[in-house]
């Protein structure tokens, strides 16, 4: 029984919710584009030319060869991208969470957590000297620890708040109901003007 996706976006992040034969899934998308991504490709491969050109070339290195490769070096760094395309959480009932990496080369790579080993799921605000965002952990039995649910993006705590709660559902009841996503303006009522969350 499929039910049909329910979703939120946020800047470059889109979620979406979806119930497919008792398991629920949680997506969390990186809006990107194949031509960014192409781009990016475009511009280490201009970053290597240059920096091989500069090294193999007969001529001694000068000042103008430094500045040509660190000036491709700033914009290969620019066109970064980040190469996983969406991370997942699927809840399996009776059985425990699966966190999933897709990446843009097609690569999967799963992890599963049995339920046993959940103790709980924490929203974290993450601060260092340049940036603050949010992050959904899991706190596990036995481990020292906390266990990051989405490893490589990080959403706002607008798309990470629905899957907050039904990872709690999850965890207090070991099973989970087909609609604990929240609607949109019951998001409003747990989110402060200032990204504060309250339960």
């Amino acid at each position: 029984m499929k039910q049909q996706a329910q979703g939120i976006s946020s800047g470059m992040y889109r979620y979406m919710h979806r119930c497919e034969s008792g398991v629920n899934i949680h997506d969390v998308f990186v809006e990107r584009s194949a031509f960014w991504v192409l781009f990016s490709y475009v511009g280490v491969m201009c970053l290597l030319a240059n920096v091989s050109h500069t090294l193999l070339s007969k001529e001694s290195l000068c000042l103008g060869s430094f500045w040509s490769v660190l000036f491709s070096a700033i914009v290969a760094k620019c066109l970064q991208y980040k190469p996983v395309k969406k991370e997942s959480l699927v809840i399996m009932p009776a059985f425990g969470i699966q966190l999933e990496q897709h990446f843009w080369s097609g690569r999967v790579d799963r992890k599963f957590v049995p339920i046993s080993k959940i103790l709980q799921p924490v929203l974290n605000e993450c601060v260092t000297p340049v940036t603050c965002y949010w992050s959904l952990a899991l706190l596990l039995r036995d481990e020292d620890e906390t266990m990051l649910v989405f490893q490589n993006l990080h959403p706002p705590v607008k798309l990470l708040l629905p899957i907050w709660k039904a990872l709690c559902a999850f965890t207090n009841s070991g099973s989970i109901g087909p609609s604990v996503v929240l609607q949109q303006d019951d998001l409003h009522n747990h989110v402060d003007g200032d990204g504060a969350v309250d339960s």
